[in-house]
């Protein structure tokens, strides 16, 4: 039967989030009940509460997300109760064109819950990226689960649901930075010190940290950074051009999402290099340069949609690495709060406070 929960919703654009009674439902074909164990407050939870994914409102936000499988419906066979798993989302189907191709990390169908979760009074409830999980527990489609080793703390192992995946994805995965190569990334919240890590990890030489906030070029560097720069008071396109023998970046990743970072990555790779957007821009932003420098520089410009990621290769790997000291995921984590510290965790987000605030339950 349908269980009634705790969670947090959005109801309106720019209004206080605020933690309501929602009601679950049993898992349908295909379907899971996940029991949160922790969620990250990510960027992209604050972006649907400010209206710029849509307006779809009442959100259930939290999305970046680790938990138990407490139930599944007919036909489940990925993840059975009792399972740790982390939330995706990107449930591979296996079955269109991408997946076809043997590209499951661009799947066009990807797979959410076909039931709705709603409050009391039966309002339909969007779940933040199809998972929702700023709740005690979520439905789910049964793909969305990926299992991993149960013996990692699940306030590490979730942020793998979305931000450290997306800035580690967007090096190794986009990117491609490969062994000796100079790479740039520009803005350094979460999703960029996890590129910084993922460059680290694929052997990067050289890896210039830009922000124009002191705290997370210090941060930065404590996550493998080799040079800072601060965009504040540091033209950043001559900066590391400097810092590359004037030629530029093999690699520049812009985590922030804005036209103007985008102008400074573009400007700052080398000729031939490659610009990856892993930072979520919203829907007014436009972008203007001169289709002659598109042409003559040559390269590449990407953007990373979850770090490229295949959660059924990416997660546990990066778990094993983890679990390994090869990579300190739990340097990600700055606090852990409750269900209702949600709203004070993105003005402590806004102000560039914390990498992630964790919900734990």
């Amino acid at each position: 039967m349908a269980q009634q929960v705790q969670g947090v919703i959005a109801p309106g654009k720019n209004e206080p989030v605020r933690v309501e009674t929602i009601v679950v439902p049993d898992p349908g074909p295909g379907e899971a009940v996940v029991k949160v164990l922790a969620c990250g407050v990510c960027h992209t939870d604050l972006h649907y509460k400010q209206g710029g994914i849509n307006d779809d409102f009442p959100f259930l936000l939290g999305h970046e997300a680790a938990g138990v499988v407490e139930s599944v419906g007919d036909g489940v066979t990925e993840v059975a109760p009792g399972d740790f798993v982390i939330l995706n989302w990107r449930a591979v189907c296996g079955n269109c064109r991408a997946c076809l191709r043997g590209r499951p990390q661009y799947c066009f169908n990807t797979h959410n819950a076909a039931q709705k979760m709603t409050l009391t009074d039966g309002t339909e409830l969007s779940p933040a990226l199809g998972i929702g999980a700023f709740a005690e527990k979520t439905l789910v489609a049964a793909g969305q689960c990926t299992k991993v080793d149960a013996g990692v703390s699940p306030a590490v192992a979730g942020l793998l649901g979305c931000g450290v995946m997306a800035g580690i994805g967007a090096a190794i995965n986009t990117g491609q930075v490969g062994r000796g190569d100079s790479v740039a990334v520009i803005g350094c919240g979460g999703v960029g010190d996890a590129a910084i890590v993922g460059a680290r990890l694929a052997g990067a030489a050289r890896i210039i940290a830009v922000d124009i906030d002191d705290r997370k070029l210090e941060t930065a560097k404590s996550m493998g950074a080799t040079h800072t720069v601060n965009s504040r008071s540091t033209d950043p396109v001559e900066a590391i051009r400097e810092l590359t023998g004037g030629f530029g970046a093999d690699v520049v990743i812009e985590a922030v999402g804005r036209p103007e970072t985008y102008k400074q990555a573009f400007y700052a790779r080398d000729l031939a290099g490659t610009v990856v957007l892993v930072g979520v821009p919203t829907p007014e932003m436009t972008l203007e340069l001169p289709l002659i420098d598109v042409f003559g520089r040559g390269g590449s410009l990407k953007s990373s949609w979850y770090g490229d990621c295949l959660p059924s290769r990416d997660f546990p790997m990066l778990i094993d690495l983890h679990q390994q000291g090869r990579i300190d995921l739990g340097a990600f984590v700055t606090e852990t709060i409750g269900l209702g510290d949600v709203e004070k965790a993105f003005a402590r987000m806004h102000e560039g406070d914390v990498l992630r605030s964790v919900v734990v339950f």
